[in-house]
């Protein structure tokens, strides 16, 4: 049996990944850019860290190169994607502090590449979304949270907003109406291209404050990385709990979509 191959990507205020042994710098040169990363291995595995803003948080959520980094770690071979997100929330049942392992997702961004597929005299591919996280990992993050008798919350629904601005009262108030959990800005493209590419992947979305409208105080970046801070330990411990958890051979269907993979990566 090969190897089990697992990606964490780091979102804001989660920069290194204390869990990897034996850590290194690698690039992975691909099509749509180069992407730098840290290599390490944890029980067995072998784990790749990539900081999604950079170590320093130099790149915003709308200057990411998602199509690179997905595209990084599956040349990579991983055999799972585990993705960190800070986000604002909308409801007292996922507060700040609590941690989140979302199951659907609406995009509210407006001038991001949101597929590898761009026609283009090749294939036109629509993939399925109905179920946009791997049901496989999702389950062996709960299940994680269970051993570790952490309290995380099965299921929300994730909205993408273009950013870098924080979103207004206004925007919440629709986002609430849509039927909208949480708010971030970096998720999509990335569960897209990831599925595109036949990758499992799953996030977990960290709340770091309420939305514009509900929070009683002007939102700022600088509360955002301290609630980080705050949750920090337990995250490290899901993480290195779910690492050790992920299997081979899921049989989730994730990897349905990524059969057009070869053809126009």
């Amino acid at each position: 049996m090969s190897e089990i191959r697992v990606a964490i990507i780091g979102g804001t205020g989660v920069y290194n990944q204390s869990l990897l042994n034996d850590q290194e710098e690698i690039t992975v040169d691909t099509k749509y850019g180069a992407v730098t990363m840290r290599m390490g291995t944890y029980k067995n595995r072998k784990v790749f860290f990539l900081a999604r803003h950079g170590g320093k948080h130099s790149v915003p959520p709308h200057m990411v190169n998602y199509k690179a980094n997905i595209a990084a770690l599956k040349h990579l071979d991983v055999n799972a994607i585990i993705a960190t997100a800070a986000v604002g929330t909308l409801h007292q049942n996922m507060p700040p502090g609590s941690m989140v392992i979302i199951d659907q997702f609406i995009d509210f961004t407006k001038q991001r590449p949101l597929t590898f597929y761009e026609g283009a005299g090749k294939t036109i591919v629509h993939i399925d979304l109905s179920e946009p996280y791997c049901s496989e990992v999702r389950k062996t993050i709960l299940n994680a949270g269970t051993a570790l008798d952490l309290e995380l919350v099965d299921g929300g629904c994730y909205v993408c907003t273009e950013g870098p601005r924080f979103e207004t009262p206004s925007e919440i108030r629709m986002i609430g109406q849509w039927g909208g959990d949480l708010v971030g800005m970096t998720n999509v493209p990335e569960v897209v291209l990831a599925r595109e590419a036949g990758l499992c992947y799953a996030v977990i979305a960290l709340p770091t404050n309420y939305a514009a409208g509900i929070s009683l105080s002007p939102l700022t970046h600088e509360e955002v990385l301290d609630e980080i801070e705050r949750v920090k330990p337990g995250l490290e411990k899901l993480l290195a709990t779910a690492v050790e958890n992920i299997e081979h051979g899921y049989s989730c269907g994730c990897n349905e979509a990524g059969k057009y993979w070869s053809e126009e990566s």
